[in-house]
């Protein structure tokens, strides 16, 4: 007789703020795992304008512009988007922006978050959510939901998994380009789990020499 028991995915946790060109390539390596572990991704939302609203005189210019009301946009209409329509639209709706913010290089304008919002069948009139306040508590318990599993020194993504003893296992990253697929994917996810999980282990670095590649 066969056996006709469903094995039920292991759900991976995972916070983005949609500008970081870093936690989009772990995103759609997350997507790759999805296809070759019993994994299942569920989105939130962080945001690097809270992560260093506190500490923006110590960055330059550039960075300060960018986590300016450029940066809470589309956080806050991603944020928005899932308190009125659900949360199964916060994956669709950070694919839809971030391929135009990163692989066509749009940058996070208003037009390139109509354009996401219109892609996944969203109301137009959420785009007035980049400008208002209305969910930023939602926002904020969402970022510190994510940023207090591994520590104030970090950035976007985090990734949380149960662990093999039903404990949690939480790290920033990994951070990789170009995005690893098929069985390079499981490697890399087979590989951080063993390392994270590991009692004790913090931290795995090295000098980036590449940007992201968007391939």
């Amino acid at each position: 007789m066969a056996d006709t028991q469903v094995r039920e995915k292991t759900p991976v946790d995972f916070w983005f703020d949609p500008l970081c060109p870093w936690a989009w390539m772990t995103s759609r390596w997350m997507l790759e795992v999805e296809k070759v572990r019993d994994v299942e991704v569920r989105w939130h939302v962080m945001s690097l304008a809270v992560l260093n609203e506190n500490k923006l005189d110590e960055l330059p210019e550039r960075y300060r512009e960018l986590l300016g009301p450029k940066g809470w946009a589309p956080v806050r209409v991603v944020i928005a988007a899932q308190q009125k329509h659900g949360e199964e639209i916060t994956g669709k709706l950070y694919t839809a922006l971030g391929t135009r913010i990163h692989n066509e290089d749009k940058g996070a304008t208003r037009e390139v978050i109509a354009e996401a919002l219109e892609e996944v069948g969203l109301p137009a009139e959420l785009l007035a959510f980049a400008d208002s306040d209305e969910y930023d508590q939602v926002l904020r318990d969402s970022h510190n939901d994510g940023i207090e599993r591994v520590g104030q020194e970090v950035g976007t993504p985090v990734i949380s998994v149960p662990g093999a003893e039903g404990d949690e296992v939480a790290f920033f990253g990994p951070v990789v380009t170009p995005t690893p697929r098929g069985e390079a994917a499981a490697r890399l996810w087979d590989g951080t789990l063993l390392v994270a999980s590991t009692p004790g282990f913090y931290e795995i670095k090295r000098t980036r020499t590449k940007g992201p590649s968007f391939e």
